[in-house]
């Protein structure tokens, strides 16, 4: 897994291209950039770059070889719980990834990264050198995730970083780190990919062009999110979802709403994916009327406003069912 095969991201590529060139990786990334866009792999491609046996021809840069046994070990993850690289010098960090107990805590880690993860994998390894020799790497998923706690105990280690240990955190939500995080980090922003580098790796992976290129449309720039969306049972969910919302938005009263609601509002994590999709519905809208009926562009720019809205609140732990309902209840309003 070369740097290289990270596509679309010739800028935040490049800053880690240098670092190994020169031998100056920074002892804590900051990889901020929407979901699946590239960051998590670059994480992997650096770890195995730190992590690699295999000695460079004379004169030549330390890069990953791919083919040692630290570099397979770096990207392949035990098949039982908790799913981590196998090589223990590369750390995976992520909330609810490791059992209670394994934390010594008595509750599972529902709303953030605890201090009993930071303590557990990352101030006990702190003090002692790495296992095989070159180099740690500690990955954090989600790092906006971390509790104050969590956060503050991370910061000693930031400030005052072991010999050959390294962070990444990777965020979509940079501005939600604490401040003395952001500061200690050094930040390698990743963007959307292209609509047509989106198609393309969708096509490569077997999806008709039509499909490629309507998930593409859909994606916001996200490889992930475009390979949810050209699902043809969750793109068929997504349909019914925009369907009930404009079934429930047209009807004469909110007996179609509740049944919108009773519905669909169940899971956050379905929720927020079809929110997100009925956003891009009326972003669509917006942009298709914009040249010839201006009024209708506006009516589909509040709506989208609307579902920005809702998704917003669903962020911040708003009950699924009343987030529904309360956009519902606005839509309606706009009318």
């Amino acid at each position: 897994m070369p740097l290289s095969t990270v596509l679309g991201q010739s800028g935040a590529i490049g800053t880690l291209e240098r670092a190994l060139s020169s031998g100056k990786v920074h002892h804590a990334y900051r990889f901020e950039g929407p979901n699946g866009v590239g960051k998590e792999t670059a994480a992997f491609a650096l770890a195995q770059a730190l992590v690699c046996e295999t000695p460079p021809p004379a004169g030549q840069v330390h890069h990953a070889c791919g083919r040692c046994s630290a570099c397979n070990r770096a990207v392949t993850f035990s098949t039982e719980p908790p799913q981590v690289p196998l090589h223990p010098d590369v750390i995976l960090i992520e909330r609810g990834l490791y059992a209670p107990e394994a934390l010594r805590r008595a509750r599972p880690e529902l709303q953030d990264i605890s201090v009993d993860q930071i303590r557990k994998c990352v101030l006990e390894r702190a003090s002692f050198p790495p296992h095989e020799g070159r180099a740690r790497i500690i990955i954090v998923r989600r790092a906006h995730e971390l509790s104050i706690s969590a956060a503050n105990a991370l910061l000693k280690t930031l400030e005052e970083p072991p010999a050959r240990t390294h962070f990444v955190l990777l965020t979509d939500r940079g501005s939600e780190l604490l401040d003395t995080v952001r500061s200690r980090t050094q930040l390698v922003r990743f963007a959307p990919l292209s609509v047509s580098l989106v198609k393309s790796i969708l096509e490569k992976q077997g999806a008709a062009p039509e499909v490629a290129e309507t998930a593409a449309d859909l994606s916001g720039g996200s490889a992930a999110a475009a390979f949810a969306h050209a699902d043809p049972t969750a793109a068929a969910e997504r349909r019914a979802f925009i369907e009930g919302t404009m079934a429930a938005l047209g009807g004469s009263d909110l007996a179609a709403a509740i049944a919108l609601s009773e519905a669909r509002a169940r899971d956050k994590d379905v929720l927020y994916d079809r929110l997100s999709a009925l956003a891009t519905y009326f972003a669509k809208e917006g942009r298709a009327e914009a040249q010839e009926h201006p009024d209708r562009a506006l009516r589909a720019a509040e709506r989208y406003g609307n579902v920005a809205r809702a998704i917003d609140e669903l962020e911040r732990n708003g009950s699924p069912a009343l987030v529904l309902e309360a956009m519902v209840a606005r839509l309606r309003h706009g009318l």
